[in-house]
């Protein structure tokens, strides 16, 4: 046990709480809870109050304080006389936990529009796409191999990834487009490369053609991940997701973000209604998809260019 002025988190001795805070003398009435501090008398007899709702925002930040020290060492140690607290005399939305960094899953969005990654295996991300990260994290270009960087310049489909390797905590963004997080079990997935956030190493990845087109009548080329992991990908505002069996769907190609990989594809072009549907200059080129699958869609084409006058 510590000696005296030593105080310490221990194993709560009612076997009520998670941990009981011991100050070197005897055991306190503060108790943590699932990171939670809150105060319970020994002997109460069944869970302790929960707290004060003024008091919240003050015991969630000195929870995250200890989590930024350092990671399962237990929960933060109470205020102490004389003690440091980064918080203090600090008081606003932005630090009153509710933009806290959650650490409830390894792999996990932090907010819809941001990712956050705990390093246990080498993982790939978008290349300029870190926002921050915490700990020992080192990142090194990943260029695929001769083949992925010859049909890379050949089609146009950037996906410029970097291995993100080590220890720690990586926050991931694109543009402040909404992220969204799927898992792969022995599956595929086709992904447009603008699209792809990050992904976990376990996953092959490749540049393929759409089947159903061809370059010289404007073929499409997307990302192919296959295997089992998982991948975050971005959209430009909430996307719909369209089951393919139910109807014969087609999506603009600006538009369409991914598919599921066993899905049959066919470029279809328009002239007559160019000027109508989508957003190309004086042709329209859709993808059609038939079969048992889903097709996602962002309600966006996407930054167009206009050619200067």
């Amino acid at each position: 046990m510590t000696g005296p002025g030593q105080g310490s988190w221990q194993p709560d001795p009612e076997g009520r709480y998670e941990y009981r805070w011991f100050d070197g003398q005897q055991w306190t009435d503060q108790v943590s809870q699932q990171g939670q501090v809150i105060r319970a008398p020994l002997g109460g007899g069944g869970p302790g109050p929960q707290a004060a709702p003024q008091d919240r925002g003050q015991q969630t930040a000195q929870h995250d304080q200890s989590q930024h020290q350092g990671r399962h060492q237990g929960p933060a140690q109470p205020d102490q006389p004389g003690g440091g607290d980064g918080f203090a005399g600090i008081t606003g939305d932005l630090i009153d936990g509710r933009f806290s960094e959650k650490e409830d899953k390894a792999i996990a969005n932090q907010n819809s529009r941001l990712l956050r990654v705990r390093l246990g295996e080498p993982f790939m991300a978008r290349q300029g796409s870190m926002v921050a990260y915490q700990g020992n994290v080192d990142f090194a270009f990943e260029g695929g191999g001769a083949s992925k960087f010859i049909k890379k310049a050949l089609t146009g489909e950037g996906l410029p990834l970097m291995r993100c390797s080590g220890q720690g905590d990586v926050f991931l963004a694109e543009r402040a487009n909404h992220v969204h997080l799927l898992n792969i079990t022995n599956s595929g997935l086709s992904i447009s490369g603008k699209n792809v956030l990050a992904f976990s190493s376990s996953l092959d990845w490749t540049i393929e053609r759409v089947k159903g087109g061809s370059i010289a009548a404007g073929g499409l080329f997307n990302t192919m991940l296959r295997g089992t992991g998982w991948v975050a990908l971005t959209t430009d505002g909430p996307p719909v997701v369209l089951n393919a069996a139910e109807a014969q769907t087609f999506a603009d190609t600006n538009a369409v973000v991914a598919w599921s990989a066993n899905l049959q594809t066919q470029l279809k072009t328009s002239f007559k209604a160019g000027a109508l549907i989508g957003r190309g200059s004086g042709e329209a080129v859709q993808v059609s998809f038939y079969g048992n699958g889903f097709v996602i869609v962002q309600p966006s084409e996407g930054v167009q260019i206009t050619a200067a006058q």
